[in-house]
């Protein structure tokens, strides 16, 4: 018999008991290269790169939902400088938002107080605090004749709360909750061993998007949510790479996701297709592509942030903004031991006093080196200026 619509076992199969020898190949694939990716930069180095990457997840996070806002925008919002216009300023606050609660994110997992990234209380917060300085405009849900305002990390409950997302119908607003808690429990990382969490963060992805909680914001929390699920997993590599990148653009072209996710809405093809509600066939389609487009992400940035090139990048740097050639060298050894003391630029640079001060400030005033305090060491800063020199390919869809 057909399993009834509105029991939460309609997002069956959530996991498998026995993974392909395919997407196992993955894993390990994508385990030890992250691995490789996290060691290859002083940790200083690697948290200053961390916040670049915030800001370009953040890019394809937008790009994803049709908002299109530049590097510099959002380099902008989070000095809280936002436009006049609208809806560019609502961007802007999406944008600002959304690298806030990644770091946020990562915080806590530094800190080992992140929760469960499954849970309900994870998901809401993840809602609520994406929402959290979201203008009414931002809030006003329109659907048909039955528009509403949306209550940040509140689940969808009424009737005016039934959405339609292209062909899929999800979960009916008033069994949300059942489903969520369902959700919960089948996607709980702590009971699972490390191949089954890097299995279930791709799985997920598509299982909440498919119940769809939340009125508006959910592929955000979906991408939110699979970034910490990665950390949880041991694949984050100190946040040096981005599934929102992978997923803005493809693996052979920007309309694979959604292309991928429609196709894991279909239903169980017969009876060699799983046993559960939802086509077991399509789920593993779906988490082979997530994974290959995991391994393919960190594959690129491990090229991009490989030592010997991102040196040499940084020399290229100092001749184009016009920089004394003593400037390289005090960014490489920062590049190398992640902070330097302000006193070693004259041995560094090899000048005197007077002239390496100089040097160094002019690095500083570039914005390429910054100090927590006036007198503090120095470190990199990645900021939109020196990034589009440094990183050319990072925000680009070509």
């Amino acid at each position: 018999m057909p399993l009834s619509i509105e029991t939460p076992s309609r997002i069956e199969p959530c996991l498998l008991e026995s993974i392909p020898i395919g997407i196992t190949d993955l894993i390990a694939n994508l385990t030890a290269s992250s691995e490789r990716l996290a060691s290859r930069l002083h940790p200083r180095t690697a948290s200053s790169l961390a916040e670049m990457v915030r800001m370009m997840n953040c890019y394809y996070s937008n790009l994803i939902e049709g908002h299109n806002t530049k590097p510099r925008d959002i380099e902008r919002a989070l000095a809280n400088d936002l436009e006049k216009d609208e809806l560019r300023r609502n961007f802007q606050i999406e944008a600002r938002a959304h690298v806030g609660l990644q770091r946020m994110i990562d915080e806590r997992y530094a800190t080992g107080n992140l929760s469960e990234p499954a849970s309900i209380e994870f998901l809401c917060w993840l809602h609520r605090e994406f929402y959290r300085d979201a203008p009414e405009s931002m809030l006003w849900i329109e659907n048909g004749e039955r528009g509403f305002r949306m209550e940040p990390g509140v689940f969808r409950s009424r009737a005016e709360h039934n959405v339609s997302v292209g062909r899929h119908i999800p979960t009916a607003s008033d069994r949300v909750g059942v489903f969520m808690r369902y959700f919960e429990q089948r996607y709980r990382l702590a009971s699972m061993g490390k191949g089954a969490q890097i299995f279930a963060m791709a799985a997920s992805h598509h299982r909440l998007a498919y119940i769809h909680p939340f009125p508006d914001g959910n592929g955000r929390v979906s991408r939110l949510m699979s970034h910490a699920m990665g950390l949880t997993a041991g694949i984050g590599a100190s946040g040096l790479w981005s599934v929102s990148r992978g997923l803005a653009r493809g693996l052979e072209s920007r309309q694979d996701y959604k292309n991928k996710m429609d196709y894991a809405d279909t239903p169980r093809q017969g009876d060699l297709d799983g046993r559960g509600n939802l086509s077991q066939k399509a789920l593993l389609d779906f988490v082979s592509w997530f994974l290959q487009v995991c391994v393919d992400q960190v594959g690129f940035m491990s090229g991009l942030f490989e030592f010997e090139r991102l040196a040499e990048r940084l020399k290229g740097y100092v001749e184009s903004q016009g920089l004394k050639p003593e400037a390289f060298f005090i960014l490489e050894r920062v590049l190398i031991q992640g902070e330097m003391p302000r006193g070693e630029a004259e041995r560094i640079t090899g000048l005197k006093e007077r002239s390496a001060r100089m040097v160094l400030s002019s690095l500083i005033n570039d914005g390429i080196l910054k100090s927590a305090t006036p007198k503090g060491p120095v470190s990199l800063h990645f900021g939109s200026a020196s990034i589009e020199f440094l990183f050319p390919r990072l925000f680009t869809e070509n």
